[in-house]
Formats: structure tokens, sequence, C-alpha cells
């Protein structure tokens, strides 16, 4: 018995000695936190950020298809360094500031793609973002790479989970893009206050649109959906009919009476994680 202790501790030494020669980022840790610092009295609402960098880059930098040219952005040290304000900019926000809702799902959105494109370029070129999502050892872009908001550190999990899907807007799945061609379209504008209900709305017209997203088999009586339609089920209602009801809203209007019938099945189509590169 006294061997074999002494055979797991060796093996715990040696793991940690491992673990310990790795780069920090592959640890396991918390990644350098994106954004910087903004004393009290220089922090805004979010009301008061202004997203025009953040739109610039994306005109440029994606194609109507909501593919990413990130060889070209990555290239450019301007453009780096513009991402990378942006981020420092978002810092500014104080998220207990008063600000109307349309400028709160602006806001996070934006940070939430945002800071998804600078953790894809910091890693770059890669095929995937499931190549940077450890699950054990190691760096997890959703959980390792957070902006700095009001002097709260947020990762990518933490803006989806606890603060997106918590205001009860089931669209905010048509807008957050982890970087693969799975995911909805990475619109090439930024969201503002002004237009976000309609960015919103026209975002899951179009994820409808795609046969990677939408399929119906009527003589099957059967609609394929987006895993995103499965992992996310309880955001567009308590029941499967509540939920068809409501993507019913933005479905082609010739498959709309289909979703609403009491009688059909609901399968998931596979999702595809390669990463949303322009070729």
């Amino acid at each position: 018995m006294s061997g074999l202790k002494s055979l797991s501790m060796s093996v715990v030494r040696a793991l940690g000695i491992m673990l310990l020669s790795l780069p920090q980022s592959h640890r396991g840790e918390a990644a350098e936190v994106i954004g910087q610092h903004w004393p009290a009295g220089q922090q805004l609402s979010m009301s008061q950020i202004d997203h025009s960098s953040f739109d610039r880059l994306l005109k440029k930098y994606v194609d109507t298809e909501g593919m990413v040219n990130y060889g070209a952005w990555k290239a450019s040290q301007t453009d780096r360094r513009a991402l990378q304000n942006y981020l420092k900019l978002l810092s500014r926000a104080n998220p207990r500031a008063v600000a109307p809702k349309q400028a709160r799902l602006a806001f996070w959105i934006n940070a939430y793609n945002a800071v998804t494109l600078e953790g894809i370029m910091q890693v770059y070129p890669t095929t995937s973002i499931r190549n940077h999502t450890a699950k054990v050892f190691g760096f997890n872009i959703w959980d390792d790479l957070p902006l700095n908001v009001g002097g709260k550190k947020y990762s990518l999990n933490q803006i989806e989970h606890e603060i997106l899907r918590k205001m009860n807007e089931p669209r905010i799945h048509f807008a957050i893009v982890c970087a693969s061609i799975g995911c909805p379209k990475l619109r090439n504008e930024a969201y503002t206050t002004d237009k976000v209900d309609a960015q919103l709305t026209a975002n899951a017209i179009d994820f409808f649109q795609h046969n990677k997203h939408f399929q119906i088999k009527p003589t099957q009586t059967t609609v394929y959906l987006s895993s995103i339609l499965d992992w996310f089920a309880t955001d567009f209602g308590s029941t499967q009919s509540e939920q068809l009801r409501y993507i019913a809203k933005f479905a082609p209007e010739a498959s709309r009476s289909f979703l609403k019938s009491p009688n059909v099945t609901v399968k998931y189509l596979d999702y595809n994680w390669g990463l949303n590169r322009q070729q």
C-alpha cells in the first residue's frame, strides 16, 4: 500500500511540474484581461458608448455573408489596435448606470462579438474556435478571455448566460456569433441603440432563410432546426409548440402554418464548428 501511495504522489508531482511548465494561457488560468481600468469618475452609461469604430472595422473585414477576413485584419497593425482600443472603450461603461434596454442589448452583443473576434485573432491561423475551448487543462476562450467593464471582469460565457439570456430577448441567439459557420451571420455593422430592434428582427428572418439552420420536410411532418434552437430551447418557449410558434414569426411565410400544426416532429441539424473565415 505504501508503495502504491508513493507512486501516486510521484504521478501527482510529475503532473504538477508539467502543468507549471506550460505557458499561463495553457494552464486553465485566466488570460490577461481585455480592455482597461477606468476610474469611476470617467465611466459612462452604456447609452453613451460610441460603437462607430467597431462599425468601421466590421464593414471593412466582414462580408455580406458574415464571413471574416481574419488574415488581413490580423496583418493590419492599425486595425488590430483599433479593435483593442474599441474594447478599451467598452471597458469605460458602467454596468450599474441607468441605460435603456436597447442600449444594453447593443452594448453586450457588440461586446460578445468583439471579444470573440479579438480572441480568434490572438490564435489565428486556426480552423475552429473549438480548438481553444479546453474543458480541463488549458485555455478556454469562453472563460479565459474576460473583458473589463466598469472595473468587473466578464467572460464570454458570463456575457451570454448571465447577462444577455436574462434580458428576455430570444433574438440575441441570432446576433451573438461564436466565430463558427454554424452560428448566425455576423453582421457587417455594429449594433446601436436606435437600430438594435430592427437589426435583431432582420437577423432572425435571415437565420431561417438558410438550410444550415432550417429545413422542413412536410411529407415527413418534420422540421430540422439549428442546434442553437436545441441548446437554448427554453429561451424560445416553455414547450415545443410555444417554441415553434415563436420561430414561425421569422420563418419563411410558406412554412409558418406547418410550424403551427400539432403533429410536427422536431429534429436538429449537425452544427458546423468550422471557422467563419473568408476563403
